[in-house]
């Protein structure tokens, strides 16, 4: 049985923090969400908008808290007053019945390749497999995203496979898709 928090909890290894989404965070979203690689290599809009993120913070993340479809989490990178905004990671697509979900985030070109992404993907597939209660974890990849599959490795993801024509892109075309997943009693922990 899945264990569901009532609000979302605040995770911390290192400089990483995974935290709740806030509204001080809506124009570090906007502005992470210009980036023309997170909408290449995700479901965010290419023509993300303030409204959009408006939208995430204040009503679309709340409503599946509620519902039980995502946890979603700000990450934060630093200490103190060098703490800044990295990105958004969540538990999402879950199938609570077989204690599944699929892992999925964006990270802030700012932050990229400084081991940011990684690091907040063990914290919450820790908190997935130790408090939450999953058995499985996975993540779905466009093919043509090695750095996210770099990081699902290090993070301790095996690749099971490329899904062929999984996922339609903004443009209408479909794109192949990897399929990586960690089993709990494949975890090795923080």
């Amino acid at each position: 049985m899945i264990w569901w928090p009532q609000e979302v909890p605040t995770l911390t290894y290192g400089l990483i923090s995974l935290r709740p989404i806030v509204d001080s965070d809506i124009p570090a979203i906007f502005e992470g969400c210009q980036d023309p690689i997170i909408p290449q290599f995700t479901r965010v809009p290419a023509n993300y908008t303030m409204s959009h993120a408006e939208f995430f913070v204040r009503e679309k993340t709340p409503k599946s808290l509620f519902e039980k479809t995502e946890l979603a989490f700000a990450i934060d990178y630093g200490n103190g007053a060098d703490k800044v905004f990295a990105g958004v990671i969540s538990f999402h697509s879950m199938d609570l019945p077989d204690l599944a979900a699929e892992i999925g985030y964006w990270i802030s070109a700012k932050v990229r390749g400084k081991g940011v992404g990684t690091t907040a993907a063990q914290v919450l597939t820790n908190f997935g497999f130790e408090t939450m209660g999953f058995e499985r974890i996975e993540a779905l990849v466009n093919t043509e995203n090695i750095a996210s599959q770099k990081l699902l490795k290090t993070a301790g993801y095996t690749l099971e496979g490329i899904l062929r024509k999984k996922s339609r892109r903004h443009d209408g075309s479909q794109i192949d898709m990897a399929m990586y997943s960690v089993l709990r009693e494949e975890w090795k922990g923080l």
